[in-house]
Protein backbone atom coordinates (compact mmCIF):
# COMPACT_ATOMS: atom_id res chain seq x y z
CA UNK A 1 0.00 0.00 0.00
CA UNK A 2 1.03 3.42 -1.17
CA UNK A 3 0.76 6.31 1.82
CA UNK A 4 -0.09 8.92 -1.21
CA UNK A 5 -3.39 8.96 -2.25
CA UNK A 6 -3.50 11.05 -5.55
CA UNK A 7 -6.41 13.12 -7.71
CA UNK A 8 -5.88 10.95 -10.53
CA UNK A 9 -4.31 7.50 -11.62
CA UNK A 10 -3.51 6.80 -15.47
CA UNK A 11 -3.45 3.12 -16.71
CA UNK A 12 -0.54 2.92 -19.36
CA UNK A 13 2.03 5.49 -20.74
CA UNK A 14 1.28 4.89 -24.86
CA UNK A 15 -0.06 7.93 -27.00
CA UNK A 16 -3.17 8.13 -24.72
CA UNK A 17 -1.97 7.93 -21.22
CA UNK A 18 1.24 10.47 -21.87
CA UNK A 19 -1.27 12.97 -23.45
CA UNK A 20 -3.18 12.90 -20.49
CA UNK A 21 -0.62 13.58 -18.38
CA UNK A 22 0.19 16.68 -20.54
CA UNK A 23 -3.50 17.91 -20.97
CA UNK A 24 -3.38 17.43 -16.39
CA UNK A 25 -0.25 19.30 -16.16
CA UNK A 26 -1.17 22.05 -18.28
CA UNK A 27 -4.38 22.53 -16.46
CA UNK A 28 -2.35 22.56 -13.49
CA UNK A 29 -3.26 19.51 -11.71
CA UNK A 30 -0.21 17.83 -10.81
CA UNK A 31 -1.15 15.36 -8.44
CA UNK A 32 -1.29 12.12 -10.71
CA UNK A 33 0.65 9.14 -11.43
CA UNK A 34 1.02 7.00 -14.22
CA UNK A 35 1.04 3.23 -13.83
CA UNK A 36 3.20 1.46 -16.26
CA UNK A 37 3.20 -2.45 -16.89
CA UNK A 38 6.65 -2.57 -18.77
CA UNK A 39 9.92 -0.25 -18.29
CA UNK A 40 9.32 2.71 -20.59
CA UNK A 41 6.87 4.73 -21.88
CA UNK A 42 5.59 3.75 -25.02
CA UNK A 43 2.90 1.49 -25.62
CA UNK A 44 2.62 -0.72 -29.02
CA UNK A 45 5.31 1.20 -30.20
CA UNK A 46 7.40 -0.03 -27.54
CA UNK A 47 6.27 -3.70 -28.08
CA UNK A 48 6.03 -4.21 -31.85
CA UNK A 49 9.84 -4.54 -32.78
CA UNK A 50 8.92 -7.05 -35.63
CA UNK A 51 10.99 -6.02 -39.24
CA UNK A 52 9.18 -2.95 -40.78
CA UNK A 53 7.00 -2.25 -38.16
CA UNK A 54 5.49 1.06 -39.13
CA UNK A 55 2.00 3.34 -38.60
CA UNK A 56 -0.59 3.42 -41.48
CA UNK A 57 -1.52 7.25 -40.34
CA UNK A 58 1.44 9.29 -42.36
CA UNK A 59 3.21 10.56 -39.48
CA UNK A 60 2.62 15.01 -39.76
CA UNK A 61 -1.28 13.81 -38.80
CA UNK A 62 -0.48 10.64 -36.36
CA UNK A 63 1.60 12.96 -33.86
CA UNK A 64 0.39 15.55 -31.13
CA UNK A 65 -1.26 18.73 -32.71
CA UNK A 66 0.88 20.53 -30.02
CA UNK A 67 3.50 18.83 -30.69
CA UNK A 68 5.30 18.79 -34.05
CA UNK A 69 8.06 16.57 -35.00
CA UNK A 70 9.61 18.12 -38.18
CA UNK A 71 12.20 15.44 -38.25
CA UNK A 72 10.18 12.58 -39.48
CA UNK A 73 12.59 10.43 -41.78
CA UNK A 74 9.43 9.18 -43.86
CA UNK A 75 5.63 10.61 -44.98
CA UNK A 76 5.21 7.13 -42.78
CA UNK A 77 7.46 6.83 -40.23
CA UNK A 78 8.64 3.46 -39.20
CA UNK A 79 8.44 1.83 -35.34
CA UNK A 80 11.62 3.05 -34.12
CA UNK A 81 11.34 6.78 -35.19
CA UNK A 82 7.46 6.82 -33.82
CA UNK A 83 8.93 5.63 -30.42
CA UNK A 84 11.65 8.11 -29.74
CA UNK A 85 9.28 10.73 -30.65
CA UNK A 86 7.09 9.55 -27.36
CA UNK A 87 10.30 8.71 -24.96
CA UNK A 88 11.49 12.72 -26.05
CA UNK A 89 8.08 14.12 -25.22
CA UNK A 90 7.74 12.51 -21.85
CA UNK A 91 11.51 13.86 -21.31
CA UNK A 92 10.31 17.55 -22.65
CA UNK A 93 7.49 17.34 -19.84
CA UNK A 94 9.11 16.14 -17.29
CA UNK A 95 6.71 12.67 -17.50
CA UNK A 96 9.29 10.10 -16.58
CA UNK A 97 9.51 11.21 -12.64
CA UNK A 98 5.67 10.68 -13.12
CA UNK A 99 5.46 7.06 -14.22
CA UNK A 100 5.49 3.78 -11.65
CA UNK A 101 7.02 0.98 -13.97
CA UNK A 102 6.56 -2.50 -14.14
CA UNK A 103 3.30 -2.16 -12.31
CA UNK A 104 1.09 -3.76 -14.50
CA UNK A 105 -2.38 -3.22 -13.04
CA UNK A 106 -4.33 -5.88 -12.08
CA UNK A 107 -7.48 -4.32 -10.63
CA UNK A 108 -9.40 -1.22 -9.76
CA UNK A 109 -12.10 -1.13 -6.93
CA UNK A 110 -14.21 1.88 -6.42
CA UNK A 111 -14.93 2.42 -2.15
CA UNK A 112 -18.27 4.20 -2.26
CA UNK A 113 -17.79 4.63 1.45
CA UNK A 114 -14.60 6.75 0.93
CA UNK A 115 -15.67 7.68 -2.43
CA UNK A 116 -11.98 6.45 -3.82
CA UNK A 117 -10.56 4.04 -6.50
CA UNK A 118 -8.24 0.90 -4.83
CA UNK A 119 -5.62 0.06 -7.85
CA UNK A 120 -3.85 -2.86 -7.22
CA UNK A 121 -0.82 -4.32 -9.18
CA UNK A 122 0.37 -7.87 -10.22
CA UNK A 123 3.13 -6.96 -7.90
CA UNK A 124 0.63 -6.27 -5.10
CA UNK A 125 0.98 -2.63 -4.39
CA UNK A 126 -2.17 -0.70 -4.16
CA UNK A 127 -2.69 2.72 -5.05
CA UNK A 128 -5.59 4.85 -4.24
CA UNK A 129 -6.97 8.03 -5.95
CA UNK A 130 -10.10 9.90 -7.18
CA UNK A 131 -9.91 9.62 -10.45
CA UNK A 132 -9.07 6.00 -12.96
CA UNK A 133 -8.24 7.31 -16.68
CA UNK A 134 -7.55 3.78 -18.37
CA UNK A 135 -5.49 4.56 -21.19
CA UNK A 136 -4.39 0.96 -22.17
CA UNK A 137 -5.83 0.99 -25.83
CA UNK A 138 -7.37 -1.36 -27.89
CA UNK A 139 -4.33 -2.77 -29.81
CA UNK A 140 -2.32 -4.66 -26.91
CA UNK A 141 -3.24 -8.17 -26.35
CA UNK A 142 -2.02 -10.63 -28.92
CA UNK A 143 -4.44 -12.37 -30.19
CA UNK A 144 -3.50 -16.44 -30.88
CA UNK A 145 -5.77 -18.68 -32.18
CA UNK A 146 -5.32 -22.66 -31.07
CA UNK A 147 -4.63 -24.97 -33.28
CA UNK A 148 -4.93 -29.26 -32.67
CA UNK A 149 -1.57 -30.61 -32.29
CA UNK A 150 0.53 -27.01 -31.69
CA UNK A 151 2.30 -28.69 -28.44
CA UNK A 152 3.40 -31.39 -30.37
CA UNK A 153 5.13 -28.85 -33.04
CA UNK A 154 9.34 -29.08 -32.30
CA UNK A 155 10.38 -25.51 -34.32
CA UNK A 156 10.05 -21.95 -33.30
CA UNK A 157 7.12 -19.79 -33.09
CA UNK A 158 6.02 -16.73 -31.82
CA UNK A 159 3.39 -13.71 -32.12
CA UNK A 160 4.88 -10.61 -34.46
CA UNK A 161 3.59 -8.22 -31.09
CA UNK A 162 6.54 -10.55 -29.27
CA UNK A 163 9.07 -11.22 -32.15
CA UNK A 164 11.70 -12.76 -31.11
CA UNK A 165 14.97 -11.72 -32.56
CA UNK A 166 16.68 -14.71 -31.09
CA UNK A 167 15.14 -16.51 -33.95
CA UNK A 168 17.42 -16.78 -37.36
CA UNK A 169 15.09 -16.87 -40.55
CA UNK A 170 17.71 -16.90 -42.69
CA UNK A 171 17.63 -19.78 -45.01
CA UNK A 172 14.52 -21.17 -42.90
CA UNK A 173 11.19 -22.73 -43.86
CA UNK A 174 8.63 -20.30 -42.30
CA UNK A 175 5.16 -20.08 -42.15
CA UNK A 176 3.44 -16.91 -41.38
CA UNK A 177 -0.53 -17.17 -40.23
CA UNK A 178 -2.55 -14.31 -40.96
CA UNK A 179 -2.04 -11.16 -42.96
CA UNK A 180 -3.72 -8.14 -41.61
CA UNK A 181 -1.71 -4.96 -40.84
CA UNK A 182 1.24 -6.38 -39.51
CA UNK A 183 1.62 -9.45 -41.62
CA UNK A 184 1.46 -6.90 -44.04
CA UNK A 185 4.65 -5.39 -42.94
CA UNK A 186 6.73 -7.94 -42.21
CA UNK A 187 6.14 -10.70 -44.95
CA UNK A 188 8.59 -8.11 -47.04
CA UNK A 189 11.05 -7.74 -45.27
CA UNK A 190 11.60 -11.55 -44.15
CA UNK A 191 10.47 -12.74 -47.69
CA UNK A 192 14.18 -12.37 -48.72
CA UNK A 193 15.66 -13.95 -46.45
CA UNK A 194 13.91 -17.20 -45.95
CA UNK A 195 14.16 -20.18 -47.98
CA UNK A 196 10.66 -20.65 -48.53
CA UNK A 197 7.45 -18.69 -46.98
CA UNK A 198 3.46 -19.41 -47.00
CA UNK A 199 1.36 -17.41 -45.67
CA UNK A 200 -2.10 -18.48 -44.73
CA UNK A 201 -4.51 -16.26 -45.74
CA UNK A 202 -8.13 -16.37 -43.81
CA UNK A 203 -9.49 -13.91 -46.19
CA UNK A 204 -8.48 -11.37 -48.47
CA UNK A 205 -7.78 -7.03 -47.41
CA UNK A 206 -8.35 -4.53 -49.42
CA UNK A 207 -4.60 -2.78 -50.05
CA UNK A 208 -4.05 0.76 -51.40
CA UNK A 209 0.15 2.07 -52.36
CA UNK A 210 1.14 3.94 -49.44
CA UNK A 211 3.47 5.84 -51.87
CA UNK A 212 5.65 5.63 -48.97
CA UNK A 213 9.07 8.33 -49.26
CA UNK A 214 11.81 10.19 -47.29
CA UNK A 215 11.82 13.45 -46.46
CA UNK A 216 15.12 15.79 -47.73
CA UNK A 217 16.58 18.15 -45.49
CA UNK A 218 15.02 20.89 -47.47
CA UNK A 219 11.34 19.78 -46.74
CA UNK A 220 11.97 19.19 -42.89
CA UNK A 221 13.89 22.23 -42.69
CA UNK A 222 10.46 24.17 -44.38
CA UNK A 223 8.71 21.98 -42.00
CA UNK A 224 10.39 23.48 -38.76
CA UNK A 225 10.59 27.01 -40.01
CA UNK A 226 7.43 27.72 -41.93
CA UNK A 227 4.71 26.67 -39.49
CA UNK A 228 1.84 27.15 -41.89
CA UNK A 229 2.84 24.92 -44.65
CA UNK A 230 3.05 22.58 -41.90
CA UNK A 231 -0.56 23.16 -40.71
CA UNK A 232 -1.60 22.92 -44.19
CA UNK A 233 0.18 19.75 -44.98
CA UNK A 234 -1.16 18.18 -42.08
CA UNK A 235 -4.85 19.66 -42.77
CA UNK A 236 -4.56 18.06 -46.75
CA UNK A 237 -3.69 14.91 -44.63
CA UNK A 238 -7.10 14.91 -42.56
CA UNK A 239 -9.04 15.86 -45.43
CA UNK A 240 -7.89 12.68 -47.21
CA UNK A 241 -9.82 10.81 -44.99
CA UNK A 242 -12.71 13.07 -44.12
CA UNK A 243 -13.81 13.60 -47.96
CA UNK A 244 -12.79 9.84 -49.40
CA UNK A 245 -12.41 7.00 -46.79
CA UNK A 246 -15.47 8.51 -44.35
CA UNK A 247 -17.77 8.27 -46.85
CA UNK A 248 -16.95 4.94 -48.30
CA UNK A 249 -17.59 3.88 -44.73
CA UNK A 250 -20.90 5.20 -45.12
CA UNK A 251 -21.42 3.44 -48.40
CA UNK A 252 -20.82 6.23 -50.68
CA UNK A 253 -21.26 4.39 -54.12
CA UNK A 254 -18.48 7.24 -55.72
CA UNK A 255 -15.96 6.90 -53.00
CA UNK A 256 -16.32 3.51 -53.02
CA UNK A 257 -15.44 2.85 -56.58
CA UNK A 258 -12.91 5.29 -56.13
CA UNK A 259 -10.95 3.78 -53.43
CA UNK A 260 -11.93 0.07 -55.33
CA UNK A 261 -10.39 1.31 -58.43
CA UNK A 262 -7.61 2.26 -56.32
CA UNK A 263 -6.80 -1.21 -54.37
CA UNK A 264 -7.31 -2.94 -57.85
CA UNK A 265 -4.58 -1.20 -59.64
CA UNK A 266 -2.06 -1.72 -56.54
CA UNK A 267 -2.96 -5.36 -57.07
CA UNK A 268 -2.80 -6.05 -60.90
CA UNK A 269 0.37 -3.24 -61.03
CA UNK A 270 2.01 -6.39 -59.56
CA UNK A 271 0.12 -9.34 -59.76
CA UNK A 272 -1.12 -10.66 -62.92
CA UNK A 273 -1.54 -14.00 -61.87
CA UNK A 274 -5.66 -14.37 -62.44
CA UNK A 275 -5.93 -16.97 -59.77
CA UNK A 276 -3.89 -15.06 -57.48
CA UNK A 277 -5.51 -11.77 -58.07
CA UNK A 278 -9.09 -14.03 -57.25
CA UNK A 279 -7.87 -15.45 -53.70
CA UNK A 280 -6.16 -11.52 -53.30
CA UNK A 281 -9.52 -9.85 -53.88
CA UNK A 282 -11.75 -9.55 -51.04
CA UNK A 283 -15.53 -10.73 -50.89
CA UNK A 284 -16.63 -7.67 -48.84
CA UNK A 285 -17.36 -3.93 -49.59
CA UNK A 286 -14.16 -1.94 -49.06
CA UNK A 287 -14.23 -0.25 -45.61
CA UNK A 288 -15.91 -2.80 -44.17
CA UNK A 289 -13.01 -4.11 -42.80
CA UNK A 290 -9.82 -2.09 -41.76
CA UNK A 291 -8.14 -0.61 -45.21
CA UNK A 292 -4.65 -1.92 -45.42
CA UNK A 293 -1.54 0.03 -47.11
CA UNK A 294 1.27 -1.21 -48.37
CA UNK A 295 3.70 -0.53 -51.46
CA UNK A 296 5.66 -3.89 -51.65
CA UNK A 297 3.36 -6.58 -49.77
CA UNK A 298 2.07 -7.60 -53.53
CA UNK A 299 5.60 -7.87 -54.58
CA UNK A 300 6.61 -10.31 -52.03
CA UNK A 301 3.79 -12.88 -52.53
CA UNK A 302 5.33 -12.85 -56.63
CA UNK A 303 8.34 -13.99 -55.70
CA UNK A 304 8.96 -18.21 -56.71
CA UNK A 305 9.80 -18.98 -52.55
CA UNK A 306 6.59 -17.75 -51.54
CA UNK A 307 3.27 -19.05 -51.83
CA UNK A 308 -0.11 -18.00 -50.40
CA UNK A 309 -2.42 -20.39 -48.80
CA UNK A 310 -6.22 -20.08 -48.59
CA UNK A 311 -7.41 -23.57 -47.75
CA UNK A 312 -6.36 -22.80 -44.31
CA UNK A 313 -4.45 -24.79 -41.22
CA UNK A 314 -5.96 -28.41 -40.32
CA UNK A 315 -3.58 -28.73 -37.19
CA UNK A 316 0.15 -28.57 -36.26
CA UNK A 317 2.62 -31.52 -36.53
CA UNK A 318 5.42 -32.32 -35.08
CA UNK A 319 7.13 -31.03 -38.25
CA UNK A 320 4.81 -28.02 -39.41
CA UNK A 321 1.76 -28.05 -40.70
CA UNK A 322 -1.33 -30.21 -41.95
CA UNK A 323 -3.22 -27.65 -44.53
CA UNK A 324 -7.05 -28.66 -44.79
CA UNK A 325 -6.79 -29.26 -48.49
CA UNK A 326 -4.65 -32.45 -46.94
CA UNK A 327 -0.92 -31.13 -47.70
CA UNK A 328 1.57 -30.97 -44.89
CA UNK A 329 4.33 -28.77 -45.05
CA UNK A 330 7.27 -28.89 -42.80
CA UNK A 331 8.29 -25.40 -41.06
CA UNK A 332 10.95 -24.46 -38.78
CA UNK A 333 9.18 -21.26 -38.03
CA UNK A 334 5.93 -20.54 -37.23
CA UNK A 335 4.80 -16.40 -37.21
CA UNK A 336 1.59 -15.81 -36.07
CA UNK A 337 0.35 -12.42 -37.73
CA UNK A 338 -3.27 -13.01 -36.38
CA UNK A 339 -3.62 -9.07 -34.65
CA UNK A 340 -4.98 -8.08 -30.97
CA UNK A 341 -7.48 -9.12 -28.99
CA UNK A 342 -9.96 -6.30 -28.20
CA UNK A 343 -12.82 -7.52 -27.49
CA UNK A 344 -13.68 -7.81 -24.71
CA UNK A 345 -12.37 -4.16 -23.65
CA UNK A 346 -9.85 -4.11 -20.78
CA UNK A 347 -10.02 -7.77 -20.28
CA UNK A 348 -6.89 -7.77 -18.37
CA UNK A 349 -8.13 -5.81 -15.77
CA UNK A 350 -10.45 -6.80 -13.11
CA UNK A 351 -12.62 -3.53 -12.60
CA UNK A 352 -15.20 -3.36 -9.93
CA UNK A 353 -17.81 -0.24 -9.52
CA UNK A 354 -20.48 0.71 -7.87
CA UNK A 355 -21.93 -2.66 -5.58
CA UNK A 356 -18.81 -4.35 -6.27
CA UNK A 357 -20.30 -4.95 -9.65
CA UNK A 358 -17.34 -6.13 -12.48
CA UNK A 359 -17.09 -4.31 -15.64
CA UNK A 360 -17.03 -7.71 -17.64
CA UNK A 361 -20.35 -8.01 -15.89
CA UNK A 362 -21.60 -4.90 -16.99
CA UNK A 363 -20.62 -4.99 -20.26
CA UNK A 364 -22.37 -8.83 -21.33
CA UNK A 365 -23.54 -8.57 -24.76
CA UNK A 366 -20.41 -5.77 -25.68
CA UNK A 367 -18.26 -3.16 -24.19
CA UNK A 368 -20.42 0.46 -23.96
CA UNK A 369 -19.47 4.29 -23.08
CA UNK A 370 -21.09 7.65 -23.57
CA UNK A 371 -18.50 9.50 -25.64
CA UNK A 372 -16.22 6.13 -25.44
CA UNK A 373 -15.48 7.72 -22.27
CA UNK A 374 -17.31 7.56 -19.01
CA UNK A 375 -20.10 4.46 -18.38
CA UNK A 376 -23.15 4.48 -15.39
CA UNK A 377 -21.96 2.69 -12.33
CA UNK A 378 -18.33 3.75 -12.65
CA UNK A 379 -18.16 6.96 -10.81
CA UNK A 380 -14.62 8.76 -11.67
CA UNK A 381 -13.66 6.11 -14.28
CA UNK A 382 -12.63 7.68 -17.66
CA UNK A 383 -11.56 5.84 -20.74
CA UNK A 384 -9.37 6.97 -23.48
CA UNK A 385 -9.69 4.97 -27.16
CA UNK A 386 -12.37 3.60 -25.40
CA UNK A 387 -15.65 1.92 -26.75
CA UNK A 388 -16.87 3.17 -30.37
CA UNK A 389 -13.77 5.75 -30.47
CA UNK A 390 -11.86 3.51 -33.04
CA UNK A 391 -11.38 5.22 -36.82
CA UNK A 392 -10.96 3.29 -39.77
CA UNK A 393 -9.85 7.02 -42.08
CA UNK A 394 -8.59 9.12 -39.44
CA UNK A 395 -5.95 9.31 -37.11
CA UNK A 396 -6.96 7.78 -33.24
CA UNK A 397 -4.37 11.00 -31.54
CA UNK A 398 -7.52 13.44 -32.84
CA UNK A 399 -9.87 11.67 -31.07
CA UNK A 400 -7.17 10.79 -28.01
CA UNK A 401 -6.91 14.63 -27.85
CA UNK A 402 -10.68 15.76 -28.06
CA UNK A 403 -11.06 12.51 -24.78
CA UNK A 404 -8.04 14.32 -23.10
CA UNK A 405 -9.12 17.74 -22.41
CA UNK A 406 -12.90 16.28 -21.84
CA UNK A 407 -11.51 14.29 -18.77
CA UNK A 408 -9.94 17.09 -17.38
CA UNK A 409 -13.22 19.64 -17.47
CA UNK A 410 -14.37 16.75 -15.52
CA UNK A 411 -11.85 16.54 -12.90
CA UNK A 412 -11.85 19.99 -12.66
CA UNK A 413 -15.23 20.41 -12.25
CA UNK A 414 -15.50 18.73 -8.63
CA UNK A 415 -11.39 19.97 -7.52
CA UNK A 416 -13.67 23.16 -8.03
CA UNK A 417 -16.90 22.63 -5.79
CA UNK A 418 -15.45 20.46 -3.76
CA UNK A 419 -18.03 17.00 -4.70
CA UNK A 420 -16.88 14.00 -4.75
CA UNK A 421 -18.22 11.87 -7.91
CA UNK A 422 -19.21 12.00 -11.50
CA UNK A 423 -20.59 8.99 -13.13
CA UNK A 424 -22.96 9.10 -16.51
CA UNK A 425 -26.85 9.17 -16.04
CA UNK A 426 -27.94 5.55 -17.02
CA UNK A 427 -30.52 6.84 -19.66
CA UNK A 428 -28.03 9.13 -21.23
CA UNK A 429 -25.50 6.71 -21.99
CA UNK A 430 -28.55 4.02 -23.36
CA UNK A 431 -30.18 6.31 -25.71
CA UNK A 432 -26.18 7.65 -26.60
CA UNK A 433 -25.28 3.66 -27.89
CA UNK A 434 -28.94 3.35 -29.44
CA UNK A 435 -27.94 6.55 -32.04
CA UNK A 436 -24.31 5.07 -32.54
CA UNK A 437 -25.52 1.66 -33.21
CA UNK A 438 -28.17 2.66 -34.87
CA UNK A 439 -25.69 4.74 -37.10
CA UNK A 440 -23.43 1.93 -37.39
CA UNK A 441 -26.00 0.17 -39.13
CA UNK A 442 -25.69 2.02 -41.92
CA UNK A 443 -21.97 2.25 -42.26
CA UNK A 444 -19.81 -0.93 -44.28
CA UNK A 445 -18.61 -2.07 -40.76
CA UNK A 446 -22.50 -3.53 -40.96
CA UNK A 447 -21.87 -5.32 -44.21
CA UNK A 448 -19.80 -8.43 -42.77
CA UNK A 449 -20.74 -11.25 -39.98
CA UNK A 450 -17.26 -10.86 -37.78
CA UNK A 451 -14.20 -8.32 -37.83
CA UNK A 452 -12.11 -7.19 -34.76
CA UNK A 453 -14.94 -4.23 -34.62
CA UNK A 454 -17.62 -6.42 -33.33
CA UNK A 455 -18.64 -7.79 -29.99
CA UNK A 456 -21.55 -9.60 -28.94
CA UNK A 457 -23.27 -8.94 -32.26
CA UNK A 458 -22.73 -5.47 -32.12
CA UNK A 459 -19.96 -2.78 -33.13
CA UNK A 460 -18.40 -2.05 -30.03
CA UNK A 461 -15.05 -0.78 -31.42
CA UNK A 462 -15.40 2.15 -34.38
CA UNK A 463 -17.13 6.34 -33.92
CA UNK A 464 -19.65 6.64 -36.55
CA UNK A 465 -18.61 9.80 -37.54
CA UNK A 466 -16.41 12.20 -38.67
CA UNK A 467 -13.55 13.32 -36.01
CA UNK A 468 -15.16 16.85 -36.46
CA UNK A 469 -18.08 15.72 -34.75
CA UNK A 470 -16.16 13.88 -32.23
CA UNK A 471 -14.21 17.11 -31.32
CA UNK A 472 -17.19 19.24 -31.66
CA UNK A 473 -19.69 16.63 -29.14
CA UNK A 474 -16.54 16.94 -26.35
CA UNK A 475 -15.64 20.36 -26.98
CA UNK A 476 -18.58 21.07 -24.06
CA UNK A 477 -19.65 19.01 -21.28
CA UNK A 478 -23.65 18.77 -20.42
CA UNK A 479 -23.14 18.51 -16.89
CA UNK A 480 -26.87 17.48 -16.49
CA UNK A 481 -25.58 14.44 -18.52
CA UNK A 482 -24.43 13.21 -15.48
CA UNK A 483 -24.96 12.74 -11.42
CA UNK A 484 -22.98 14.78 -9.58
CA UNK A 485 -22.36 14.30 -5.97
Amino acid sequence: MHDKDYQVIIIGAGFSGLCMAIKLQQAGLSDFLILEGASEVGGTWRENTYPGAECDIPSALYSYSFEHNSAWEFKWSEQQQIFDYQKNIAKKYDLYEKVAFDQQVESAVFDEDQSVWSITSVKGDTFRCQHVVSAVGQLHLPAQPDFAGEEHYTGAKFHSAKWDHSVELAGKRVAVIGNAASALQFIPQIAPLVEHLTVFQRSANWVIAKQDRSYGSIEQWVSEKVPLITRLYRLSLWLRGECLVLPAMRRNRIAQRLLKWMAQKSLRRVIQDPELIKKLTPDYPIGAKRILFSDDYYGALVRDNVHLDTSGVKQFTEQGILRNDGVEESFDVVIYGTGFKTNPFLASIDVQGLGGRPLREHWQGGAHAYLGITTYDFPNFYMMYGPNTNLGHNSIIIMIEAQARYIVKCIERLAISGQKTLQVKEAVESQYNEEIQARLKKMSFADVKESWYMDGGRITNNWAGSTLEYRRRLRKVNWNNYLIT
